[in-house]
């Protein structure tokens, strides 16, 4: 009964076209108010609970990073640099577009502001170029989602403490699924340019303009260096690495690149400001429908359902997978983790599942939550950037939950994909 009000209030809600983290919190309300179970009260003190986190917090850093990155001329140097490899192929721009997402992914350990920082930067370009609007979003979308896959990662060392594993090899673990993605959505984005007519530059390739571009974003392309070096190296950890790179794109910017002035610092403050405010509103709300799920214990009911089918492995693996698909759908990725990893590891352990290696499936799984409607962080901060409607981004995006559904399958069932690098540098 409660589920249904839960669910069935939201689905009106957002049938009536109410905004998808207002409608989270009034569905919230709803059910508190209907099963006497909690307080109103509850729904405020989680609002401000969910952003007062150090690991949130690295949120708005990144976000201020992608920002001042991409004014400074960083990621527009790395563009210029993927742009030079890349850029002569077939869809070189929605190509370059995927490569930057996976190269700035090892910088902002977030989807969202990979999505912020490269598509601000990349939209127009591929719209001047004439791709096509709805597939220009949903790239720029689908390939944010990378942020959290390739590491730092915020939902691996959420992972970690969740379930005690070694943040480190998660982190180790999380470079190919990240990479597998990263090629298959190029090999997706080459075809269907091809088919459409959306051709590469048609300036030659050349080995001394390339090194000429790339000696040009040295200062761009050591940022990685410089935040996954300190996370190894147990210099910071990965939200003091936010702050790093939020400073270390300052001094570049303004200081090595000159294309930021000190007067315009408060404008890229307040666009990242703006940027962070939409994110943490749909975060706040998400968790506090996150909370209502929990207190009604309809995920360990689910989870209760899984072990009493008796499944071997295989059956039980597809199973999560499609309840984390599901529950990526409504819940925000940080509070799925924290709730269902300690209810689901437990599960996947007793059928033989290397616990790094599930971690890197339900990071994976919840990455394509960052896609789908209608929580889908990435799909909103696409469309703000790119100044559309979000029905424009959905539209294009559904090719790319497939291909990113049979990468998930790829890595769930072929388990050498993840624990392979960790076997090998970690032991």
């Amino acid at each position: 009964m409660i589920s249904l009000v839960l669910f069935g209030s939201l689905v009106v809600l957002l049938i009536l076209n109410v905004p998808v983290s207002i409608s989270l919190g009034i569905a919230s309300l709803i059910t508190i108010l209907v099963s006497g179970d909690l307080t109103s009260g509850y729904i405020v003190q989680n609002l401000v609970t969910s952003a007062d986190s150090f690991t949130t917090m690295s949120i708005p850093f990144f976000v201020l990073a992608g920002e001042i990155m991409g004014g400074g001329g960083i990621s527009k140097r790395l563009m210029n640099t993927a742009r030079a490899f890349f850029g002569r192929y077939t869809g070189g721009l929605a190509i370059v577009t995927v490569v930057v997402c996976m190269f700035f992914a090892a910088i902002s350990g977030s989807g969202p502001a990979t999505v912020a920082a490269v598509g601000g930067m990349v939209i127009p370009s591929m719209l001047e170029a004439g791709y096509d609007k709805k597939f220009t979003l949903a790239v720029i979308a689908a390939a944010g989602s990378i942020g959290v896959i390739i590491p730092p990662s915020i939902p691996m060392v959420i992972y970690s403490v969740s379930t005690g594993q070694s943040v480190s090899e998660l982190f180790m673990a999380g470079f190919i699924p990240g990479i597998l993605i990263g090629l298959t959505l190029i090999l997706y984005c080459h075809f269907y340019c091809k088919k459409h007519g959306y051709k590469g530059d048609e300036e030659p390739f050349s080995w001394k303009n390339a090194g000429k571009v790339a000696w040009d974003a040295k200062w761009a392309l050591i940022c990685p260096v410089i935040i996954l070096g300190g996370i190894y190296g147990g210099i910071f950890t990965p939200t003091e690495a936010a702050a790093v790179a939020a400073a270390y794109g300052f001094i570049i910017g303004v200081f090595v690149y000159k294309e930021i002035k000190l007067s315009d610092i408060f404008t890229v403050i307040r666009s990242g400001v703006l940027t962070t405010s939409t994110i943490m509103i749909v975060i706040g709300c998400a968790a506090v429908f996150t909370k209502v799920l929990a207190v009604e214990k309809i995920p360990t009911a689910v989870a209760d359902l899984i072990v009493g089918l008796n499944a071997d492995k295989i059956v039980i693996l597809i199973l999560i997978n499609v309840v984390l698909l599901f529950v990526g759908c409504f819940m925000e990725t940080l509070c799925a983790i924290m709730i269902l990893a300690p209810i689901f590891l437990p599960i996947v352990t007793a059928v033989g599942v290397n616990p790094v290696h599930f971690g890197i499936i339900m990071v994976v799984n919840l990455a394509i939550g960052f896609i789908t409607p209608p929580l889908g962080i990435n799909l909103f901060v696409a469309s703000r950037v790119g100044k559309a409607q979000l029905s424009e981004v959905i539209q294009g995006i559904v090719p790319f939950i497939v291909v990113m559904i049979v990468d998930l399958l790829l890595i769930t069932y072929i388990p050498a994909i993840s624990i392979l690098l960790p076997s090998l540098f970690m032991g």
